[in-house]
């Protein structure tokens, strides 16, 4: 019965949207002519300045005369070069990511005791609530992990007896909590997907104290718990990477608005989450992954430039991978000449690489890298202009790992939980407005109501 009602439902539908399908259409030439700043972009494809941050500096070219100028890649926390917060971590064969949680968070760097400190009460909050598990995930599986997440940080509000304090002190508390938990949320929401949906064993591990943030991660993901601490490494450097990436990034923003508004701490990053979980954000690494295959199976020799040019011609021409003609992994909004993130990727993973039997796949995403801006530029008439993004690299990373792809882009929420919360705080604090742009209205003039007697279709 209930699919019988679903097929009339449907059979209705069509009728119905094909009747309304003429008021969804606004011609191209409406946002030329009214000025209007599509997705809240500038005709040369520079972002409408929204906001102001402290929190970090995305840096990807200049305005010279009113015209963009590429520049190398910078990404900046609290005004700390990235590459110099990782290289300063590895040269001390430390794990950064709690760090780079305090410096989001608190705006400056911690000196040791703090940060053991703030380590400890990061480990101290990994579990959750009592009864969470079992009521929230096991009880309420889903077949996507993002889903989960934002179901469970609402969730959350549940447990938290001042959840709609937001007083400066409990944001910072909630946040605190947030990234903690975030992590344990992804894992045991993934082992709950894997028995319900996969019909694999079901286990949880519990965190190991002592264990950083991305060691843990590992250690509760994998049945045997073993890992090295290459890849450990490898991974905290990721974590560190995707904490955050500006005011103006999709997620980060949708936080940020619906700060302004007054709601609360879950509300605020569930909304997030929701943002990320889109594949033109934070789905974009899945995205290569399944593009790599794809060229995988139509080259024969990666290391021919030649062979790897025709492929990439044919994905451009919807002949190969999703039909998009998108070469996923190169191109950025604000990046022109380098992405640092993709370039510090790329540093790091190419002994993990030959270790793991992976240098095929990486010259391939290196060929990709090397040939892609001549193929695009050709067809978009712009030359110098386009680099390899993070997501070019990011998931050979998690594939070397042996993270599955259900959980590439959660990883990406659990990194940048922490720049969510940032903004989130800076929001709540210093702008006291609630964020309201304006739309063009094209309903034109006033119609005359007339009763429903009256109407014809």
């Amino acid at each position: 019965m209930l699919q019988e009602n679903n097929a009339r439902l449907n059979e209705r539908l069509k009728s119905y949207v094909e009747d309304c399908r003429s008021t969804l259409n606004i011609p191209e030439d409406v946002y030329t002519h009214f000025n209007v700043k599509r997705g809240l972009r500038n005709a040369d494809g520079t972002g409408v300045i929204a906001g102001a941050t402290r929190i970090s500096n995305v840096h990807g070219y200049f305005i010279d005369e009113y015209e963009r100028v590429p520049a190398e890649g910078e990404l900046l926390y609290r005004g700390y070069d990235i590459k110099d917060i990782i290289n300063g971590c590895i040269a001390e064969d430390r794990f950064g990511f709690e760090e780079v949680v305090w410096l989001l968070l608190f705006g400056y760097l911690p000196d040791k005791p703090h940060l053991e400190r703030f380590s400890a009460m990061l480990e101290e909050l990994r579990e959750l609530p009592d009864g969470f598990i079992e009521d929230m995930i096991i009880k309420a599986p889903s077949p996507n992990i993002m889903n989960k997440l934002g179901r469970s940080v609402l969730a959350l509000y549940s447990y938290d007896d001042y959840a709609e304090d937001n007083s400066l002190e409990n944001i910072f508390r909630q946040s605190i909590e947030l990234v903690a938990r975030i992590s344990t949320i992804m894992v045991n929401a993934y082992q709950v997907k894997k028995r319900y949906y996969d019909h694999q064993s079901l286990f949880f591990h519990a965190p190991i104290s002592g264990l950083s943030i991305a060691e843990n991660i590992l250690s509760t993901m994998r049945i045997d718990r073993q890992f090295t601490h290459e890849e450990a490494r490898l991974l905290d450097i990721c974590l560190m990477l995707h904490a955050e990436h500006g005011g103006g990034n999709n997620s980060t923003f949708a936080c940020r608005v619906l700060s302004s508004s007054g709601t609360d701490t879950y509300s605020a990053i569930a909304a997030a989450i929701g943002a990320l979980k889109g594949p033109r954000h934070g789905g974009a690494n899945i995205k290569v992954v399944e593009m790599m295959d794809a060229l995988k199976a139509e080259i024969g020799d990666v290391y021919d430039d030649e062979q790897v040019t025709a492929a990439l011609r044919k994905v451009m021409n919807k002949e190969l991978g999703d039909g998009s003609g998108l070469i996923y992994g190169m191109g950025h909004a604000v990046y022109t000449m380098s992405d640092p993130r993709a370039q510090i990727l790329k540093e790091n993973c190419v002994m993990l690489a030959d270790a793991k039997g992976y240098s095929n796949d990486f010259h391939l995403l290196d060929a990709i890298e090397r040939l892609s801006p001549a193929l695009l530029g050709d067809k978009k008439g712009v030359r110098g202009s386009i680099c390899a993004n993070v997501d070019l690299y990011s998931g050979l990373v998690y594939r070397m790992l042996e993270i599955p792809p259900e959980l590439y882009t959660p990883l990406f929420a659990v990194a940048r939980m922490a720049g969510w919360c940032a903004h989130r705080i800076e929001e709540s604090v210093t702008c006291r407005r609630i964020i309201r742009p304006g739309y063009k209205s094209l309903c034109g003039d006033k119609k005359i109501y007339t009763s429903i007697s009256e109407r014809k279709q």
